[in-house]
């Protein structure tokens, strides 16, 4: 029997008038200091559980098993205090972002760990092994999927004429983040709707993964092996299915991730100039660059910023990768340049998301931290999705998603 794309939950939620004490950002976006500092006054952020090493003195070593075990401790004192409520039927759920004029209204589901074994949810990124390890630890601690990966689906105006329908109703939940942004749920009960949301993503050929690789890799490693350990394995257990929340890839915003060079290769200012002119045209600017088009490019050097636009016959175009903006950059400055051919792993680059600004990399280096700094122009949606359609994989940092969801909004237990 073939298995649905998606399928409904009995979504772990805060109670009525709870939310705003229990969202918090994602595990991955503050540190633990920075999130220490959160939540030091809050005893029902959700940090105390995606990040739950803020509740140990300073130095812990954040992938302790103490660490882990203290995650399912605050989850469980959560649902025990009544913070957190089960709800009694599986639901879909509407998740809405309002952020500066922008709206993006998307569906919380259970998406299919078939369907990203066998590439139909379909991935843009590398992961990390330790990364990967650290989500399998804390999927098996809590028995639960806290943080949701954000995904994108092919335009459906049937699908989003549902989801701003039941939007227009009060919300569950309505929050606004420290950041400004707002944070809406609403939930959708109706067995009909219901069916009819199933149906309609079934008949898409994929979905794409815009944030959260390590969280869809790790609930396939714990999908595979409680499927091992399970004897009585059906398929239908809840963890077969991993948290997404699904936007259409027409709502997606995606903001430039720049670049950050720690030194210019033994190059002076001049000559990394000259040798940038051999592949790309130079042209002064009394103002900050902000990319304006693709193939063009901020250089921030000096406390001088240089228009960059790489001349044609260096502009490849003839696969989806090559033609990418962060891969020109790499294949004709960062790399023969300023001798940074891999990017994952060389510490002479940092990338900084555009949601920062300018004039943060304008800090960076006039504090003498960094080198230079490059901007960039945002990859696009239709990129993103040529790559994963290609079974490909991006080069690292090429893609920053704003506005970022919250956890602890809907979670998604095992059991």
């Amino acid at each position: 029997m073939p298995v649905s794309l998606i399928r409904p939950f009995a979504g772990l939620r805060p109670a009525p008038d709870r939310a705003a004490e229990v969202a918090a950002p994602p595990y991955d976006v503050l540190s633990t200091e920075e999130a220490r500092q959160r939540a030091s006054d809050k005893r029902w952020s959700f940090l105390h559980i995606s990040k739950p090493e803020i509740d140990f003195e300073p130095g812990i070593d954040p992938y302790a098993p103490a660490v882990y075990d203290k995650a399912a401790a605050n989850l469980r004192d959560m649902i025990a205090q009544g913070i957190l409520v089960r709800d009694d039927k599986p639901n879909f759920y509407v998740y809405r972002l309002t952020a500066e004029g922008v709206v993006q209204t998307g569906i919380v589901a259970a998406a299919s760990v078939d369907a990203y074994d066998t590439n139909r949810v379909r991935k843009h990124e590398l992961t990390r092994p330790d990364k990967e390890d650290d989500r399998v630890r804390q999927i098996d601690a809590l028995n639960a999927q806290t943080g949701p990966v954000l995904l994108a689906f092919p335009e459906a105006a049937d699908v989003d004429e549902i989801l701003c329908a039941t939007a227009r109703n009060e919300p569950d939940s309505d929050i606004v983040a420290e950041d400004g942004v707002r944070h809406s749920i609403w939930v959708i009960r109706d067995r009909n709707t219901i069916e009819g949301l199933v149906t309609r993503f079934d008949a898409m050929p994929a979905l794409y993964i815009a944030d959260g690789h390590h969280r869809s890799a790790a609930a396939s490693r714990v999908a595979a092996a409680r499927r091992r350990d399970n004897t009585g394995h059906t398929g239908g257990e809840d963890y077969n299915y991993f948290l997404v929340v699904a936007f259409s890839q027409n709502e997606m915003r995606i903001l430039p991730y720049n670049r950050l060079v720690k030194d210019l290769n033994g190059l002076s200012s001049a000559e990394l100039l000259q040798r940038i002119g051999e592949r790309f045209t130079i042209e002064a600017s009394v103002e900050p660059v902000a990319s304006a088009a693709a193939k063009n490019f901020g250089l921030y050097i000096e406390g001088r910023w240089y228009l960059l636009e790489i001349r044609p016959e260096f502009a490849r175009s003839d696969d989806p990768i090559s033609r990418l903006d962060v891969s020109l950059l790499g294949d004709n400055l960062l790399a023969p340049i300023l001798g940074i051919a891999d990017q994952r792993r060389d510490d002479r680059i940092e990338f900084m998301g555009g949601v920062r600004g300018l004039a943060a990399l304008e800090q960076r280096v006039d504090s003498g931290a960094m080198a230079c700094a490059i901007s960039m122009f945002p990859t696009s949606m239709a990129d993103l999705i040529a790559v994963a359609d290609a079974d490909e994989v991006m080069p690292p940092k090429s893609t920053w998603f704003e506005p970022k969801l919250v956890d602890g909004l809907v979670s998604h237990q095992l059991d």
